[in-house]
């Protein structure tokens, strides 16, 4: 009966994950005409008040599939630690409820991804290889923190909302999953 439960959970929660890694990938491509505008930075933080730890999946798959479309560069590297930077910020900060404050981060890790993006180019560039290419991307990191911004002040209680009705639901079927295999 346990394993049933188990079984039940871990098929729910992968299929719930890729299809969150595949709407995190639909919208940074979808808006890819918008220089530096996308939904990702929300996404991740809204994935991240839901399912906690296990948006580490959503975001290595989207990185993953990100790399399959536009090639395994050098900046697809930064990708890895970038997401799972904002991720472990939203874990310790997830008791917050203001959606002040979480415009506030997602406009701080927009004006801030250029630097952290940087990073790789330091490495292989030394330092005037990483300043030139942060440099060059400021004012992309700029239209990047007002996009995150309007965005998270416009989605995210919705976002959230939708998606901890998700996460209940499931609960909900496995429990009640759970129940049909014990009669």
């Amino acid at each position: 009966m346990r394993n049933s439960k188990q079984n039940t959970m871990r098929v729910l929660y992968i299929v719930t994950m890729g299809l969150l890694s595949a709407i995190l990938l639909l919208g940074q491509v979808g808006m890819a005409v918008l220089p530096n505008i996308e939904p990702v930075t929300l996404l991740v933080i809204v994935y991240t008040l839901v399912y906690r730890k296990r948006v580490f999946y959503i975001i290595y798959a989207f990185v993953f599939m990100e790399g399959l479309i536009y090639g395994f560069g050098l900046w697809w590297f930064s990708y890895l630690y970038i997401w799972t930077i904002l991720a472990l910020i939203v874990l310790c900060m997830k008791k917050n409820e203001s959606v002040v404050i979480w415009c506030v981060l997602a406009g701080a890790y927009g004006i801030g991804f250029g630097l952290l993006c940087s990073i790789p180019y330091f490495i292989s560039g030394g330092i005037g290889g990483g300043l030139a290419y942060w440099i060059a991307g400021i004012p992309y990191d700029i239209i990047h923190c007002a996009g995150n911004i309007a965005l998270t002040a416009v989605l995210f209680k919705p976002a959230y909302s939708t998606l901890q009705k998700l996460h209940n639901t499931q609960l909900v079927y496995i429990h009640n999953a759970e129940k049909s295999v014990q009669v």
